[in-house]
């Protein structure tokens, strides 16, 4: 899912009904200390994908290209490929529809392969289409400006949005896969809950829009460098949005509404394509991983999506369930996206890409939930580069003409997991600041330089 934070009732949260991913989550393990490397769709597809950690120039934005930034990675539809699995590219799976083609033996969005009237390519005329408006007079706006509104509750069936066709495409490669003789690696790529917030009316009437809250902390942390707030430009370009300064509080709760409503609405097509497995009974020998390509803010310190290094945009659901084994459960050990690929290659036992991957498999983690895990992972947002532990998340924003450190900021997620207060400066704050430097600087070097 694409912009999906971890407010789930599997996750200990009340706010959201997500009763598919809840049960998918009770079956199998959830990891509630897991984090993207990117908190930026393309660049933390690209990041997961390969398994490789970005840099000062990889993996940067949106619009990056795998097949331009790492051209000999053995990414991991090909790994799978390359072992004779048929590997199916559904909905967004890479940003980019036409970024790798070669890893698949099938590449498939709604609508991008139809004939159009403008004679452009599938990847041009999908970036034309994606958000998908189905009232008319949103549909109107967005041919004539590229742009609209920032939600929509249509009534309509669940297979008229976008991701509903990919859902139903996503059960009826599952009815032909069940007689295949080849393994497979089947893929669901959901936009939701991705901006524009587009559900069937249904699923936003689930919600009291009277018991809908903005965050209490919308306001920026105590002692905040001004650089780590974000003006969330993504939101801006829709048209019912101020171009500057906050929205009104009513708008606060339509967007917080419409987030909601796209999730259960997302939810809800999962359930069908777990329950598709289930009838062709490929839920007994069948992988199923759920994951975010990132966090995603809803008002928490004046900010909305991504694009920033707190946590709410850095931190991301994760369920891996193995019906080959009868471990499931909570893990509170720290995972980042990176993690995903050693992990489902370990499982179907494929040898790894040697001196490519910088994740590390889950595995034993899978085994033994009480692990630990790692002791810090590595997320980059631009000029910032964050180094978190359990206890801890540092950022260094730096220079990237001479690698200097322009200021930095240190929330204590022990007392403070909203991250309402940096206290790098703090005295007694003093010896974990050198520590965390002195990680982020020594293990993650590379990374910061540029060299590779």
């Amino acid at each position: 899912m694409d912009d999906l934070r971890p407010e789930l009732s599997s996750f200990g949260a009340s706010q959201i009904l997500s009763p598919n991913i809840d049960d998918l989550a009770n079956k199998g393990v959830k990891f509630t200390n897991a984090y993207c490397n990117v908190p930026v769709c393309g660049a933390s597809r690209a990041s997961m994908l390969t398994g490789m950690l970005p840099t000062k120039n990889r993996f940067l934005n949106y619009n990056t290209f795998v097949e331009k930034e790492t051209p000999e990675a053995i990414t991991l539809p090909q790994l799978f490929k390359n072992n004779g699995y048929t590997t199916i590219s559904n909905g967004k799976i890479y940003h980019h529809l036409d970024d790798r083609e070669t890893d698949w033996n099938e590449v498939w969005r709604p609508y991008a392969f139809d004939k159009n009237d403008s004679n452009l390519a599938p990847t041009d005329y999908w970036q034309s289409i994606w958000k998908d408006y189905q009232s008319p007079e949103n549909r109107i706006e967005y041919k004539a400006t590229n742009t609209g509104q920032a939600y929509e509750k249509a009534e309509v069936n669940d297979s008229i949005y976008i991701d509903g066709l990919m859902t139903e495409k996503v059960i009826r490669d599952i009815k032909k896969l069940k007689n295949s003789s080849k393994p497979f690696f089947l893929t669901a790529g959901f936009i939701s809950p991705h901006l524009p917030f587009n559900a069937p009316k249904k699923y936003w009437d689930l919600y009291d829009r009277n018991s809908i809250k903005q965050p209490d902390n919308n306001h920026i942390p105590k002692n905040a460098p001004k650089m780590s707030i974000s003006n969330w430009p993504e939101m801006r370009a829709y048209s019912n949005i101020p171009k500057k300064g906050k929205v009104s509080d009513s708008l606060a709760i339509d967007l917080i509404h419409g987030y909601y409503a796209t999730v259960s609405y997302t939810d809800a097509l999962i359930g069908k394509i777990l329950n598709e497995l289930e009838i062709s009974g490929l839920d007994k020998n069948t992988i199923v991983i759920l994951v975010s390509d990132h966090g995603y803010n809803l008002q928490e310190h004046t900010q909305w999506a991504k694009f920033t290094n707190y946590n709410t945009s850095t931190q991301v659901p994760l369920i891996i369930y193995n019906p080959f084994s009868e471990n499931k459960g909570t893990s509170n050990a720290l995972t980042e996206l990176i993690d995903v690929y050693p992990t489902l290659a370990e499982l179907c036992g494929l040898e790894f890409p040697k001196n490519q991957l910088d994740g590390k498999s889950l595995v034993s983690v899978l085994k033994n939930q009480n692990s630990k895990g790692k002791n810090h992972v590595f997320i980059k947002k631009g000029n910032g580069f964050t180094l978190k532990t359990n206890d801890f998340s540092y950022t260094e924003f730096i220079k990237p003409d001479d690698n200097s450190t322009i200021t930095s900021m240190l929330y204590d997620h022990r007392v403070d997991k909203d991250e309402n207060i940096n206290v790098v400066n703090q005295k007694e704050y003093e010896s974990v600041v050198s520590e965390l430097k002195l990680i982020l600087h020594t293990a993650y070097h590379k990374n910061i330089k540029g060299d590779y």
